[in-house]
């Protein structure tokens, strides 16, 4: 059993600290937002993820515990992660605050060997900075260890106890060794490597996917204009053992949330620093964007280019399914463009209304899914829920004033939603 702190309970911490508790480490999650501690000790989540609540309750007051006391909390562990935010600068690169914050608070209250983890993703070289700073206050034994996140929002606590790979990244012995205890319960391969290699591999496989779901996406659109399927062909590159079935190559409306975006334009950012242009994610990033946007010519197809007045419902805002997250998400963008286009607007999110009513404070949100089509002269698909696909079909197109259906996920057959009588329209089909 090691003795862990994690400074920071947002959504990589949180999940992290829960999950350390469940491979039987003695995890203190600290936090400097007082109510957040609080509510977490009520056993109230800040956040919607399957497994996590269920976590948090079952190990607080034994193997889990949350304070906003920093300095006893780092002087009692031998393993502290630092799993703050990173957000994003107006330029793409990214605000190190909290991080540099975090690293001057383990620094002052250092008093022994430690291992310090950097948890969050973070460029290349901020390993090296955390130690810098750490040393200005403590001047003993200690080692910086990067082993970066793989956690997909939605499957996070699934994603944290069957790893597909490790990735610790230190060049000494010692903490290699204490970190590769922490995480021996677990499956997955280990990457034993270089602070700044770890650190790169994070940067490297977000971007590779959200450029494999651009690529995918610029297939679809090459697909609606000469009679092709994308989701057949998708299906056959999956094949090719080079591509391989895990393969991000769901087309759809565009990939949003809290790492692909950011990350990506974070690595675009240091390949300018380091003079190198990286045009491939620069129009992977492009492509998104307009992605995200190309729902509303199909809607004006079904509907007509005057939207003004005209009930239009969207189901989901969540960025994907089986999250309340919000961010980047291209339900977002669809929104506007129908506001600015004067429709008025239901939606429907099973899980993230909470989230987006923060920032959607104007619009209307509706409880029950089959309320959300009544009157409505459009569906507009967004997110992939579940329960989406498990509707009555027949009981949505009774509701609607007209059968007009934009689906920007693929959730249904094309052929079932013709002979149902449905004005259907999808992304590469």
């Amino acid at each position: 059993m090691k003795k862990v702190t994690v400074l920071g309970v947002g959504y990589v911490g949180l999940v992290t600290a829960a999950c350390l508790s469940d491979i039987g480490h003695q995890v203190t999650g600290v936090d400097i937002d007082k109510n957040r501690i609080e509510n977490l000790k009520n056993g109230i989540i800040p956040i919607y993820e399957p497994g996590l609540e269920e976590r948090v309750k079952k190990y607080f007051g034994k193997s889990l515990d949350f304070t906003i006391e920093v300095d006893k909390a780092i002087t009692e562990s031998e393993i502290v992660f630092i799993a703050v935010g990173t957000p994003s600068m107006p330029d793409g690169s990214v605000n190190l605050n909290y991080v540099k914050g975090a690293a001057e608070t383990i620094g002052k209250a250092m008093n022994g060997y430690k291992v310090i983890v950097n948890k969050s993703t973070v460029p290349i070289g901020t390993g090296d900075m955390v130690a810098n700073i750490i040393k200005k206050y403590y001047s003993g034994d200690f080692e910086v260890v990067s082993n970066p996140e793989f956690l997909r929002e939605g499957t996070a606590v699934a994603d944290f106890m069957n790893p597909d790979r490790i990735v610790i990244g230190n060049g000494e012995g010692k903490a290699r060794e204490i970190i590769s205890e922490l995480y021996s319960p677990l499956p997955g391969e280990r990457v034993l490597t270089n602070v700044k290699t770890a650190e790169m591999i994070k940067y490297a496989s977000n971007s590779l996917l959200a450029t494999e779901i651009s690529f995918i996406n610029s297939i679809a659109n090459i697909c609606e204009k000469v009679g092709a399927n994308v989701v057949e062909v998708a299906k056959g590159m999956k094949l090719d053992k080079r591509i391989g079935k895990y393969a991000f190559l769901e087309a759809g409306v565009g990939y949003g949330g809290s790492c692909f975006p950011k990350d990506v334009k974070a690595l675009v950012q240091i390949a300018k620093d380091n003079g190198i242009r990286f045009d491939i994610l620069e129009s992977t990033e492009r492509t998104n964007e307009e992605q995200k946007k190309s729902l509303l010519p199909k809607i004006k197809k079904l509907l007509g280019e005057n939207l003004s007045g005209k009930q239009i419902t969207v189901w989901g805002v969540a960025f994907k399914a089986e999250t309340d997250d919000v961010r980047e998400a291209p339900a977002l963008t669809v929104i506007q463009q129908l506001q600015e286009n004067g429709a008025k607007v239901k939606i429907f999110d099973p899980v993230a209304k909470e989230s987006a009513q923060k920032i959607l404070p104007d619009i209307e949100f509706v409880d029950d899914i089959y309320e959300s089509v009544n009157e409505s002269e459009c569906l507009v698909v967004v997110t992939e829920w579940k329960q989406f696909k498990e509707v009555d079909l027949a009981r949505i197109k009774d509701l609607m004033n007209k059968p007009n259906v934009v689906d920007g996920r693929n959730l249904f057959e094309v052929g079932k939603m013709k002979e149902m009588g449905f004005n259907y329209l999808s992304v590469g089909r």
